[in-house]
């Protein structure tokens, strides 16, 4: 049993919480909580942590009695903890590793498959600097009940392994594939000239958001949640779309306008 917060473990755990940049160069994320740890990808948990109150309870220490893990005690499990009411079980993760290829709807792993087979119809959400990790976390969610295939952002998002971001996904973090561009105008050209037509949320839109034919292979673009998108993400758009609003309110939240986007997409297509 781990009892003292000397304990390297527990500054490692400290760390990957509060810094991404450890999370980066370690390829490791944390997540809590019973339905994350046991939705993670077996291969990739690298640790487990439980609480000592967290072993008295014979339905959970069943569910962990094939995993390795490390015991700590109920005061040292709330340090570690980012949330306010600990469910007494952590794990660190090995992020995932995708490619731009694999948004589309292929084989996940950057193999630069060609066939078609098997292929799903591209439907994709790319987001350029959206700020809040709750917002993130719950496109990404959204995305994967809405049937998209994959997200695409750039680097001045939200990091996508923020506690808040991962508590958000409710596990569709482990089966959304994404990928966070360095260049983000560049990708977005890339995957036009894959055919896939690009559709902007703007207040500019002349079509109301539900009036395109979004059967074909398509990629929704939205921005940050004060400024909207950038005139250079805007001008890669092939139509702008709006979403119409009552009253005096402006725009819409950044996650729920994706939301409505995505099943619409998804209404489209039968799904």
């Amino acid at each position: 049993m781990i009892t003292s917060s000397a304990n390297q473990q527990i500054k490692r755990i400290l760390q990957l919480n509060k810094k991404a940049k450890t999370r980066y160069e370690q390829r490791v994320f944390v997540v809590e909580g019973m339905k994350m740890c046991m939705e993670a990808p077996r291969e990739r948990v690298e640790a487990m942590y439980v609480s000592e109150s967290f072993l008295k309870e014979e339905d959970r220490r069943k569910k962990v009695q094939s995993y390795s893990y490390e015991v700590l005690t109920d005061s040292l499990f709330r340090t570690v903890s980012d949330t306010q009411t600990p469910q007494g079980i952590l794990c660190l993760v090995k992020m995932p590793e995708y490619c731009l290829e694999d948004l589309l709807g292929n084989t996940p792993g950057c193999r630069n498959q060609k066939q078609e087979e098997g292929r799903r119809n591209p439907h994709l959400l790319i987001l350029e600097s959206i700020q809040d990790p709750g917002n993130l976390g719950t496109m990404i969610r959204t995305a994967e009940g809405a049937g998209a295939t994959g997200i695409l952002m750039d680097k001045t998002s939200a990091d996508i392994f923020h506690p808040k971001t991962i508590r958000a996904t409710m596990g569709a973090l482990y089966r959304m594939p994404f990928y966070i561009a360095s260049d983000l105008p560049a990708a977005v050209l890339t995957l036009k000239e894959q055919g896939i037509s690009m559709y902007a949320a703007h207040l500019a839109g002349a079509l109301s958001y539900h009036q395109p034919d979004y059967r074909q292979p398509v990629g929704f673009l939205i921005g940050n949640e004060g400024n909207g998108l950038s005139p250079e993400i805007t001008g890669l758009a092939d139509t702008l779309i709006r979403i119409p609003m009552e009253g005096k309110v402006e725009s819409l939240n950044a996650a729920v306008a994706a939301a409505l986007l995505m099943y619409e997409a998804r209404r489209q297509r039968g799904l």
